[in-house]
């Protein structure tokens, strides 16, 4: 899926639309989490921690919460009951949550799954994996910075190890050539930050379009934007912010508003791309896919705060 930009001459954008344009951008465009695609929030409602294989970083392929010593291949069982002290399946707004569940689970049905099926027979598995590399690469500041304000000075000095070497012997991040070297940690974002110094997770969200999140999770999200310098020094919504340089000209905002979406747009349909037969399997074995889901999410929200 690539977006062709049409080169010819964009007028400045009055600073209304610009407004609605920044903000459409914001939730569409976003950097974590998480949360790589519409269908992520319908079955795989968590980021994926070993960035080789998108595909391989499924809830299928990720350990339980329930067990600390469990084998990494252990697949998430949904319904299995926590042993996290203090961790509850607070949903006050289920009744308006699983409609939106249902929204997110049509869209996905209707456009992004056939859209990914076209996208995964024209594009080869391997190209597909370094596209997905390319994303999870480039979003390495929030993840390092995270691990700094938790004091995990280690896991950010992998994490500027592993953009080093990807970014250079993995021609921009394509290749997970780290992981070859043993470079991997979990990853850390700002809702896990926050969670670290103690601040509850609040009510359970679905959010349309983006997918589960608890309220926490919803402002770590918002924070993972905040801290990617890629909006710093690209997005011109933010030009009379004199302290924050832009390498885009006012006048070409269209052009990367434009490039943004499309980049954006590329990386979910190539996550639901490399998911079809997971998610198919999972959608078809369980009855209660909302309680699933919220189940999942919270599960491994809970583990990766612990840990």
């Amino acid at each position: 899926m690539r977006p062709t930009i049409a080169c010819r001459p964009l007028r400045p954008l009055l600073p209304i639309e610009g407004c609605v344009l920044a903000i459409a951008l914001m939730l569409a465009s976003g950097c974590a989490v998480a949360k790589g695609s519409t269908a992520s929030s319908i079955v795989q409602p968590e980021q994926h921690a070993q960035p080789i294989l998108l595909a391989d970083a499924s809830p299928q392929a990720t350990p339980p919460a329930t067990s600390s010593d469990s084998s990494p291949d252990e697949p998430f069982d949904p319904f299995a009951k926590s042993d996290v002290e203090g961790m509850e399946e607070y949903d006050p707004w289920e009744p308006l949550n699983t409609k939106f569940f249902e929204f997110n689970r049509q869209l996905d049905r209707w456009i992004l799954k056939p859209v990914a099926k076209g996208y995964n027979f024209v594009v080869p598995n391997v190209v597909q994996v370094g596209v997905s590399n390319v994303f999870y690469n480039s979003r390495v500041t929030p993840r390092l910075l995270n691990n700094l304000f938790q004091g995990k000075f280690k896991g950010a000095g992998i994490e500027a190890g592993r953009f080093l070497i990807n970014t250079t012997i993995g021609i921009g991040g394509f290749f997970d050539v780290a992981q070859r070297f043993n470079l991997t940690t979990p990853e850390e974002d700002t809702g896990q930050t926050l969670g670290f110094y103690g601040v509850k997770p609040g009510p359970y969200l679905m959010v349309p379009l983006l997918g589960p999140y608890t309220v926490r999770d919803l402002i770590g999200y918002g924070g993972d934007i905040v801290l990617n310098p890629i909006y710093w020094l690209i997005i011109p919504t933010m030009h009379n912010i004199h302290a924050i340089p832009t390498v885009i000209d006012v006048e070409e905002r269209a052009a990367t508003y434009a490039i943004s979406i499309g980049a954006r747009a590329t990386e979910i349909v190539n996550d639901r791309s490399l998911n079809l037969e997971k998610f198919q399997g999972v959608e078809e074995s369980t009855l209660d896919l909302y309680a699933a889901v919220r189940n999942a999410y919270l599960q491994k929200r809970a583990k990766a705060i612990r840990e």
